[in-house]
C-alpha cells in the first residue's frame, strides 16, 4: 500500500516526482524518498520519514539534477516507518534502484539464500530484499538488467508492483506488475513515460496510457516506443487507452480538507452517478451491464457480494434492496475471509464486488476465487481502468469522481447510488417490484441530490455539537433497518479520524450486551428516522436514556417524537426508507469530521491507515 511514481524523458524529473507523491500520499505517508539518475549516471537516493513535505524541505540543497527518476511514498508493511526502511531501495552495489507495492511472501527464505551468499542487508523490508535478488540474478546469469528482473520475478511468491532504475543503463526504466496496479502514461512522440499507482500523477501530462496486466514487464527508453513482454518473455501488445479527469477534483478547492470537499460533492456526484442511467421523465433506471448480461444475471439463485470497509457497509443496504425488490437471497462476505473459509459458490451464483478503487487486494482475491468456481462477476467500482473494472465479466462505475481523502465520504453514496439502480433494474425485469413502487422509487431517487444539498445543511450546527464530545473514549451508534449498516458507517468514520473507538449496533441488540457500557459518559448516536421502525427506536431510546446515556438523533425534519427524549437533533429531508441511508449518512460524516478537526487531528491522512489497501 504506497504510491508510487516515475519519470523518463526530457523534463527534469525531481518536479514531477515530487507532485506525483504529493497526488498519491493518500495511498501512504509513513515515508517517502526518491532515487534520480544524473546526468553524469550517478545514482542519488533521498530518503525521509514521514510525510512527501519531510522529503522536499530536507533535500533543497542537494544535487536533484537527472531526467529520469523514481519515488515512492510508503505505508509500512515490513519494518517500521523510517528512513532506512523507506523506498527507493538500493543493491548492494549500488547500481540498481527499486520501488515497490505489494508483498513479497518468500522474502525470508530469499534472504536467508542471499545471505548465505555474502548479502548484507540495511532494511526489514521485502523490498530490498528483491533488489538484492535481482542483482543476485543479473551477475550469476550474466544477463541484462530486463532479463534478471524476469528470471527474477519467476520465483517470487506474492505481490508487486515495481520500477527500477540501473545506473549501468541509464537510458531506460524496469516496470513490472503482478496484483498491484501500476499504469504507464505516454508522453507526446513518445519522448516520454510517466509511471504511478494510479491516474491521478499523469493527468497532467497526458491522456494516453497503458494499464499493465499481471505478470507483465515493460521496458521503457526515451525515445522509443514501450516494449512489453509477459514472464515467459512473450511479446505483448500495447492496449493505448484514453483517461478523462477533471484535475480540478485533485485540488481543495477551497475547502480546508480534502474529506469535508468531498462531502459537500455528494449531491453533484450523485448526479453525475444517475446521468444517463436515471431516465427522470420517463420514470426508468436503464444499466447497460444489466441489458448487455440480463440472462445471467435474472436467472442469479444466489447473490454475493464481497467488499472490505465501507464498501461492506455499502453491501449490507445493497443485501436489503436486492432481497425487498428482486426476491433473490443475497449474502455478503468480508472479502478478506471468503476466500478461507472454502466457500459454496456455484455457476448459477452471482458475485458484486464492491470497490472504490479496484484494486483492493483482498476483493481481487475473492474475485478470483470465484471466477475459478464459475460464477458471474459483477464489479461496482469508482476508478476507470482498474484491475476488478478488467477482470469482471460485466459492471457499473460510480463516477464520483477521484476520493483523496483516506476516509470514504462519496464513493460511499456512489456505491449506495449504484446499488439501489441494480436492484431497480433486476426487480423491473424480473417483474418483483410494482409499477407503482418502481415509479416512486425512481422518482424520489432524482431527487435526492437536492436533499443531500439541504442536509449538508446542519454542517454548523455540527460542527457546535462536536465540541462537547471530544472527551469521549467510546462512542455507540443504533440504527435499524436500512439505517443499521449506516449506524457501523459512522462509527467507522470516527475511528478512522478521530481515533475514537466506536462501534454501531441493530438498535434492538443493544440489550444483549452493549447496554452494558451506557452511562452519563457515553454518547449515543441513534439514527430515528419516520420510518416502519420509528415506534421500535423510541423504545430503544428510551432504555439509552433510562441508563443516563447521551443521545444526538439523527431524525426527519419536523419530528417531535424523538426531542423530547433526547438531547439533540438533526434533522434530515424525509424520503423513502429505502433511499434513507443516502441521507442518514451526511451528519454522520460530518460529525466524524468536525471531532477530528477539533482534536487538531490530519483528517485527510490518519494514522496507519492508507486509501489503497492493495495488499491483504
Amino acid at each position: 500500500m504506497c504510491g508510487i511514481v516515475g519519470y523518463i524523458g526530457t523534463r527534469q524529473a525531481f518536479p514531477v516526482l515530487i507532485k506525483g507523491l504529493k497526488r498519491l500520499e493518500y495511498r501512504g505517508y509513513d515515508s517517502t524518498g526518491v532515487a534520480l539518475l544524473s546526468t553524469n549516471a550517478m545514482l542519488n537516493v533521498y530518503k525521509e520519514e514521514g510525510k512527501v513535505a519531510n522529503l522536499e524541505a530536507n533535500v533543497a540543497n542537494r544535487d536533484l539534477g537527472g531526467t529520469i527518476g523514481i519515488a515512492h511514498t510508503r505505508w509500512a508493511t515490513h519494518g517500521i516507518p523510517s528512513s532506512t526502511n523507506a523506498h527507493p531501495h538500493v543493491s548492494q552495489s549500488g547500481k540498481l534502484a527499486l520501488v515497490h507495492n505489494g508483498i513479497i511472501e518468500n522474502y525470508s527464505l530469499i534472504k536467508e539464500r542471499l545471505t548465505k551468499l555474502g548479502f548484507t542487508f540495511k532494511s526489514e523490508t521485502d523490498t530490498e530484499v528483491l533488489v538484492q535478488f535481482i542483482e543476485y540474478v543479473k551477475e550469476t546469469h550474466g544477463v541484462d538488467t530486463v532479463t534478471a528482473v524476469r528470471l527474477a520475478l519467476n520465483q517470487v511468491i506474492g505481490a508487486y508492483a515495481i520500477v527500477l532504475v540501473d545506473k549501468e543503463a541509464p537510458e531506460q526504466v524496469i516496470v513490472a506488475r503482478k496484483s498491484s496496479p501500476l499504469v504507464i502514461g505516454l508522453g507526446e512522440g513518445n519522448r516520454e513515460f510517466f509511471i504511478a499507482s494510479d491516474a491521478t500523477p499523469l493527468v497532467e501530462y497526458t491522456q494516453n496510457v497503458v494499464y499493465l496486466n499481471d505478470g507483465e514487464i515493460a521496458v521503457l527508453k526515451r525515445g522509443e516506443e514501450m516494449q512489453i513482454c509477459n514472464l515467459k518473455n512473450e511479446a505483448v501488445d500495447l492496449d493505448v487507452q484514453s483517461i478523462e479527469m477533471n484535475i480540478g477534483l485533485l485540488e481543495k478547492g477551497g475547502y480546508p480538507h480534502f474529506m469535508l470537499k468531498e462531502i459537500y460533492e455528494q449531491a453533484q456526484a450523485m448526479k453525475d452517478c444517475m446521468r444517463g442511467r436515471l431516465l427522470e421523465k420517463e420514470k426508468r433506471v436503464v444499466l447497460s451491464a444489466v441489458c448487455n448480461h440480463s440472462e445471467r444475471l435474472l436467472n442469479a439463485k444466489r447473490i454475493i457480494i464481497v467488499s472490505c470497509g465501507t464498501s461492506w457497509h455499502a453491501g449490507l443496504i445493497g443485501k436489503q434492496l436486492i432481497e425487498t425488490f428482486v426476491k433473490v437471497p443475497v449474502e455478503v462476505e468480508y472479502a478478506s475471509e471468503f476466500r478461507y473459509r472454502n466457500p459454496v459458490i456455484n455457476k448459477e451464483d452471482v458475485v458484486i464486488a464492491i470497490s472504490q478503487s479496484g484494486e483492493t487486494a483482498d476483493t481481487l482475491a475473492a474475485i478470483s476465487l470465484a471466477k475459478e468456481k464459475g460464477a458471474f462477476i459483477f464489479g461496482i467500482v469508482n476508478a476507470v481502468g482498474s484491475s476488478i473494472a478488467r477482470i469482471t465479466d460485466a459492471g457499473t462505475y460510480i463516477h464520483v469522481g477521484p476520493e483523496i481523502g483516506v476516509a470514504s465520504t462519496k464513493a460511499f453514496t456512489g456505491q449506495l447510488t449504484v446499488l439501489i439502480m441494480l436492484a431497480l433494474c433486476l426487480g423491473k425485469e424480473r417483474g418483483t417490484i410494482s409499477e407503482v413502487e418502481y415509479e416512486e422509487i425512481v422518482t424520489e431517487l432524482a431527487a435526492i441530490p437536492d436533499k443531500i444539498e439541504r442536509s449538508l445543511a446542519c454542517n454548523e450546527r455540527v460542527a457546535d455539537l462536536a465540541k462537547s464530545f471530544t472527551y469521549a473514549r467510546n462512542f455507540l451508534y443504533l440504527g435499524r433497518g436500512y439505517n443499521f449498516p449506516v449506524a457501523l458507517e459512522g462509527a467507522l468514520k470516527l475511528k478512522e479520524i478521530s481515533y475514537i473507538h466506536a462501534e454501531g449496533y441493530p438498535a434492538a441488540e443493544m440489550k444483549h450486551g452493549p447496554i452494558a457500557l451506557v452511562d452519563a459518559e457515553m454518547p449515543v448516536v441513534v439514527i430515528a428516522t419516520h420510518h416502519e421502525l420509528y415506534e421500535k427506536m423510541l423504545s430503544n431510546i428510551q432504555e439509552v436514556k433510562a441508563r443516563k446515556g447521551r443521545i444526538l438523533a439523527i431524525v426527519t425534519e419536523g419530528d417531535e417524537g424523538v426531542k423530547d427524549l433526547v438531547d439533540n437533533v438533526i434533522e434530515t429531508p424525509p424520503t423513502l426508507a429505502c433511499l434513507s441511508p443516502l441521507l442518514t449518512v451526511i451528519p454522520l460524516q460530518l460529525l466524524a469530521y468536525h471531532v477530528a478537526v477539533i482534536k487538531g487531528l490530519d483528517v485527510d491522512q490518519p494514522r496507519n491507515l492508507a486509501k489503497s489497501v492493495t495488499v491483504e
